[in-house]
């Protein structure tokens, strides 16, 4: 795809993001479009970001479990980055309206703060541990800027991964020694069991897909950089999210988190 048309649609992203509006899926409109080409539109969406004064401070994976994969029809992880204005504190009650939110939908996951670079290729598990100072419970909030949904691998990356807001738990505990795939997660939205689900629901263990993360983003020259926040990818199927919803969610080990929406 020419640089022109990727600049295009980053725009007609950047736009919708900002206007609270959807878009019909890129690939409906553009068939030959490659993840490849989604990244880079993703990057000039990045761009138009910073250009506001959003800096960035972490990456996510997303789609990495099979009960997100069927839910969303999309067979492989997606990748997009973390910015602080997503950044919500652990409690908050966020406006849907001035948070820019449209259909969102909850994800709960294990979140990785790293202490030390890590970039791929190569990188392997037992690095994302070794290169982690922390972990976290998070509730991530994913958004999509296409028309119901109707996304495929290549919109989804183009879109920045869906992502929308997130929110870290207040506890945070050294990885050394936990059995991270074997933690269980439960999630309630309003008081009622709305999820639960293992550790290694995330690609087997939630530290392969921050390795996965580390060495698909290498592939393009990015690096992780010690500081930044990684999240790992739902452990659950996603929840829809609407006003007057609160959600709460206990990682065992982990400590707990939760969300609020007006």
């Amino acid at each position: 795809m020419e640089d022109t048309q990727i600049r295009r649609l980053g725009d007609e992203l950047y736009d919708a993001l900002r206007q609270r509006r959807t878009l019909a899926p890129l690939t409906d409109r553009h068939p030959e479009l490659s993840i490849d080409d989604a990244y880079h539109i993703s990057l000039h969406m990045l761009s138009r970001r910073e250009a506001d004064g959003e800096k960035v401070v972490g990456k996510k994976i997303g789609v990495t479990s099979k009960p997100v994969q069927d839910m969303l029809n999309v067979h492989q992880p997606d990748f997009g980055f973390l910015t602080d204005t997503m950044h919500y504190p652990d409690g908050a009650t966020i406006s849907l309206s001035k948070a820019g939110l449209m259909q969102p939908r909850a994800e709960g996951e294990i979140a990785f703060m790293l202490k030390t670079d890590l970039q791929g290729p190569g990188v392997t598990r037992d690095d994302v541990l070794t290169a982690t100072a922390w972990v976290a419970p998070c509730f991530e909030i994913v958004d999509s800027r296409i028309d119901d949904w109707k996304i495929r691998i290549q919109d989804t990356v183009a879109d920045n991964a869906s992502c929308g807001v997130f929110v870290i738990g207040a506890q945070h505990t050294d990885p050394a020694g936990l059995d991270l795939a074997a933690v269980r997660m439960r999630m309630t939205r309003n008081g009622e069991a709305a999820g639960e689900g293992l550790g290694s629901a995330v690609q087997g263990h939630p530290a392969e897909a921050v390795a996965w993360l580390a060495n698909t983003l290498g592939a393009f020259g990015i690096p992780f950089r010690a500081g930044e926040l990684i999240l790992s990818g739902s452990l659950a199927p996603l929840v829809p999210a609407r006003a007057g919803d609160r959600f709460e969610m206990e990682i065992e080990g982990l400590g707990s988190c939760s969300i609020a929406f007006s």
